[in-house]
């Protein structure tokens, strides 16, 4: 079996939640690369939405764009618009998935982008929302995207930058926020997802080699088991495809 990095493996097991024929809202790094290959490899007709602008790109292998806004992101795109209609679309369901990196996350899947610590003298300021919130809000399904790390799985965000189910429950709804939240959360170490009354989240897969104990050592809230699962490692052509993607290893290294 071929050997891949951390990241290879994180892109390789997102992008296989990404289906045929549907609206995926994709940041540039992880997320497009994922989006790329789930493309190339098994969802030809995928709709790829890119925040500076850009609808249903086709990125060129080892073309990967750093920023929305270069024309690198626009290769034979179906509309290039602004970022003001890219939001629009959004808060009007058009957009079936959004991923979402994150620094902090807790176990009902709000996620904490802005700073770390007290908000009078944080430890560590952070870049903030961008469109992140947008997509918490708007998408009708949200992949959390992650390293696992016990400094990143907290059992409550220092701040919620953008909201999963809140305090669990029917909070999101009471909120205002009628559609989408997070479904899953998919990192180097394992999968979860959500009960779907209490929102909390529920360990139900692995990654390869990757047992239980590990996953609670790096989580820092009790880890709840649902009917777990061993992910499938990467493939072979999966692996080229990536690495034909994302020669530089510039996201995935």
């Amino acid at each position: 079996m071929t050997a891949w990095t951390t990241q290879e493996l994180i892109a390789v097991s997102a992008s296989r939640l990404l289906a045929d024929d549907k609206v995926v809202f994709a940041g540039v790094g992880m997320p497009l690369v994922a989006s790329v290959l789930a493309k190339r490899l098994h969802a030809p007709n995928l709709t790829i939405v890119l925040e500076g602008g850009i609808v249903g790109p086709r990125i060129r292998p080892g073309q990967l764009p750093v920023s929305t806004n270069e024309m690198r992101c626009a290769p034979d795109a179906a509309m290039l618009t602004d970022i003001t209609d890219i939001f629009l679309l959004a808060q009007r369901g058009y957009y079936d998935y959004g991923f979402l990196g994150t620094a902090q996350v807790d176990q009902f899947g709000n996620i904490n982008t802005s700073f770390i610590g007290h908000p009078d003298a944080p430890k560590v300021r952070l870049p903030g929302t961008g469109g992140a919130n947008d997509i918490a809000t708007s998408c009708n399904e949200v992949f959390i995207v992650t390293t696992h790390e016990r400094r990143r799985f907290v059992e409550t965000v220092d701040f919620v930058t953008s909201p999963g189910w809140l305090g669990g429950g029917d909070q999101r709804r009471e909120a205002g926020l009628p559609l989408g939240g997070p479904s899953t959360v998919l990192t180097d170490l394992a999968r979860f997802t959500f009960d779907p009354q209490s929102r909390r989240m529920v360990l139900t897969g692995l990654q390869p080699g990757v047992d239980v104990d590990t996953v609670q050592d790096n989580t820092g809230f009790e880890v709840i088991c649902g009917e777990i699962s061993e992910l499938e490692p990467p493939k072979d052509r999966e692996l080229s495809v990536v690495r034909a993607i994302d020669p530089d290893r510039a996201f995935t290294g």
